[in-house]
């Protein structure tokens, strides 16, 4: 899953000025570092950047490299080892003790500011899009930095139209993992990374109430894209989502047209929250939800109340039981909302990475590691 989304505002702000910028990619990492090959930043002539590739122990050190490759307009790499005493040599002391191979580049409208602009169009698109980055090269015609668009071969960068198509080959089968990959030695004497930038995960949140606003706040925020439903007008309001992609008035009807709406393979939704806290509404919620291949239904609840849902349901149920999630969320042992949309959106993010959820949820509650001892309460009382 790609951040892309936290790189667009200065992305789009730098361009409309004129400005070019640096992109930062990971391309290689050894052992345990923050970020993995395909990570991205962006970094601006005054130093500012967007995006993380090491939790700020680099990002520094990283701009004045940035510099160099502005002015100079030459691609290059640059290479951080964290292993274990070597990590001191560069008096940074991140701690990670891991390696990373960083790809400098220049961005700006003479080279049609590539590969940002294609990525931000799919990105904005709801596009998979796959890039094969030329990261070392012996050969004149795929210089550092250049490459091509899995999609259409398109080249960018210098690339010579006929050289890149031995590697848009290898980008093509590499996108469809949903993952990036460095390839070394990808042709003779180039060494490449295959970059895969897939699109934000649609999620649907069936309910408006106030609880489900830190919900829609903690996904936007991790980029994931949004979309509200209530059968009450006054929670149906886009100003209490400002992030949301759309929010809906209209309820169960609501939500089938929606529903018809993303049937195409790029508008499928990842997952859906129920929570509208009223029995009737969220029934006809999980009925619609049934006939859908979502492959993540949370709904808001006790057991019993779910059971109830369930049996109500019949036959519809059996579709539901598999990829229903109720009570919804990792077991955190939430008790505010807040916590509570934490519990749920981390659930999802697991499912969303391959994990089995299911084994991070205790049967029973355990102890908080940290729990004071109880003490007798006391009236409040002004300092003295």
């Amino acid at each position: 899953m790609s951040a892309l989304r936290a790189l667009l505002p200065l992305f789009e702000r730098e361009r409309a000025a004129a400005r070019p910028l640096t992109l930062a990619t990971v391309v290689r990492t050894d052992g345990p570092t923050y970020t993995k090959a395909g990570a991205l930043m962006l970094i601006a002539q005054s130093g500012e950047y967007a995006g993380l590739l090491s939790g700020g122990c680099l990002e520094g050190d990283l701009a004045e490299h940035a510099r160099a490759v502005l002015e100079e307009g030459q691609a290059r790499v640059v290479r951080y080892d964290m292993l274990g005493p070597n990590d001191l040599l560069f008096g940074l002391g991140s701690g990670c003790e891991g390696s990373m191979d960083i790809l400098l580049q220049r961005l700006d409208a003479p080279g049609a500011w590539q590969p940002m602009s294609r990525l931000e169009s799919a990105w904005r698109a709801r596009r998979r899009e796959g890039v094969l980055l030329v990261v070392r090269s012996e050969d004149c015609s795929l210089p550092a930095g250049s490459g091509a668009f899995a999609s259409d071969a398109a080249p960018f960068g210098g690339a010579a139209p006929g050289a890149v198509a031995p590697l848009v080959q290898l980008a093509r089968k590499q996108a469809h993992s949903g993952s990036s990959r460095f390839l070394p030695q990808a042709m003779t004497g180039v060494d490449a990374l295959a970059l895969t930038e897939v699109p934000p995960p649609r999620i649907i949140v069936a309910g408006a109430g106030p609880d489900a606003r830190p919900v829609a706040e903690l996904a936007s925020f991790l980029g994931w894209s949004i979309a509200v439903i209530d059968h009450r007008p006054q929670y149906a309001q886009p100003q209490l989502f400002p992030r949301a992609e759309c929010v809906l008035d209209g309820g169960p009807a609501a939500l089938e047209r929606l529903l018809r709406s993303g049937a195409s393979h790029a508008d499928r939704f990842a997952a859906a929250i129920v929570m509208s806290h009223h029995y009737f509404t969220d029934s006809k919620y999980l009925a619609l939800l049934a006939a859908t291949e979502i492959p993540y239904i949370g709904l808001l609840g006790p057991v019993a109340r779910r059971e109830r849902l369930l049996e109500q349901l019949g036959a519809q149920a059996a579709a539901l039981r598999k990829r229903l999630r109720s009570p919804v969320g990792l077991d955190l042992g939430a008790d505010t909302p807040e916590a509570i949309a934490l519990a749920i959106v981390a659930e999802i993010h697991g499912m969303l990475k391959g994990r089995d959820c299911t084994a991070l949820t205790p049967p029973t509650a355990r102890q908080p590691l940290s729990a004071p001892a109880a003490k007798p309460s006391m009236p409040h009382t002004a300092a003295r």
